[in-house]
C-alpha cells in the first residue's frame, strides 16, 4: 500500500462502502475503499497542489475506485485544453463506472466547444461504454443551450448498444434535451424511432422531471 492508499483509508466509511457498492454491481467491493464524495473533494483540493499529484496522473491503471475519482478531479481542474484533453483521453479506457464517469467535467471544456466536438464524435463513435457514455454526457453538459444543434439529437438516438450504462445515458440525454429542446427531440418519440428500451426510459425521466410541463407530461405519457 502506498502513502497515497493509506491516506485514503484514514478516510473509510465502512457503513458508506457498504451502501455505495450496491450501487455499483460491476464493481468489485474490494476494490472500493468508501469515502463519502465530499470528503473526497475535500481531500483532492488539498493533494492537487502537491508533486505528488502529478506522478499520480501518470500512473494508470490505478487500484482503488477512489483513485479513478481523483484522477477524474484532478482532470477537470487543468486550465490547459490541449493538456486536458490529452489526459482525458489517456483516462477514458480505464473509466469502469458510471460514478467515475459521470463526476464534473473539466471547466475549460467550456471554453472549447467547437474544438471538443469533434472529441465528442470520437468518444460517441467508441467500442467502449464509458467511453460512449462520457461523449453523450459531454453533449448534454455543454451543448443542450446556445450552442444546440439538432444534429446533436440524432447523433445520440442514432447510437445502438446492448450496454445498460449506455442506453441510460441515451434517455437521461434525451429527456434532458425535452426540457430544453422539445421540438427537436418529440419527433423521435412520436414516430418511435428508438429501441424499445431507450423510447420508454426517456418518457419515463421526463415525466419525473420538474422541467417538463404538466402539460408535456400528459403527452409524453399517451406516447409509451
Amino acid at each position: 500500500m502506498n502513502t497515497l492508499q493509506r491516506q485514503l483509508f484514514d478516510l473509510q466509511d465502512l457503513k458508506y462502502r457498504e451502501f455505495h457498492s450496491k450501487l455499483m454491481p460491476g464493481i468489485a467491493k474490494e476494490t472500493i475503499i468508501g469515502i463519502r464524495t465530499p470528503v473526497l473533494r475535500n481531500f483532492v483540493k488539498e493533494f492537487r497542489k502537491t508533486d505528488e499529484a502529478k506522478l499520480f496522473l501518470a500512473e494508470l491503471p490505478h487500484q482503488y475506485y477512489e483513485e479513478n475519482n481523483i484522477h477524474m478531479m484532478l482532470i477537470a481542474q487543468i486550465r490547459d485544453y490541449e493538456t486536458c484533453i490529452a489526459e482525458v483521453n489517456r483516462f477514458l479506457p480505464y473509466i469502469n463506472n458510471w460514478a467515475t464517469c459521470d463526476l464534473p467535467q473539466p471547466k475549460c471544456f467550456g471554453a472549447h466547444k467547437k474544438e471538443l466536438l469533434q472529441e465528442v464524435h470520437k468518444w460517441i463513435a467508441s467500442d467502449e461504454t464509458y467511453t460512449i457514455r462520457y461523449g453523450i454526457g459531454t453533449l448534454m453538459r455543454f451543448y443542450l443551450d446556445d450552442d444546440f444543434d439538432p444534429s446533436y439529437v440524432t447523433l445520440v438516438a442514432q447510437v445502438r448498444s446492448e450496454e445498460y450504462y449506455v442506453n441510460m445515458m441515451i434517455a437521461w440525454y434525451l429527456a434532458t434535451a425535452l426540457a430544453k429542446q422539445w421540438e427537436s427531440v418529440i419527433p423521435y418519440l412520436e414516430q418511435r424511432k428508438l429501441p424499445e428500451w431507450v423510447h420508454r426510459k426517456t418518457i419515463q425521466k421526463a415525466v419525473e422531471s420538474y422541467r417538463i410541463t404538466p402539460e408535456q407530461k400528459v403527452y409524453l405519457k399517451s406516447l409509451r
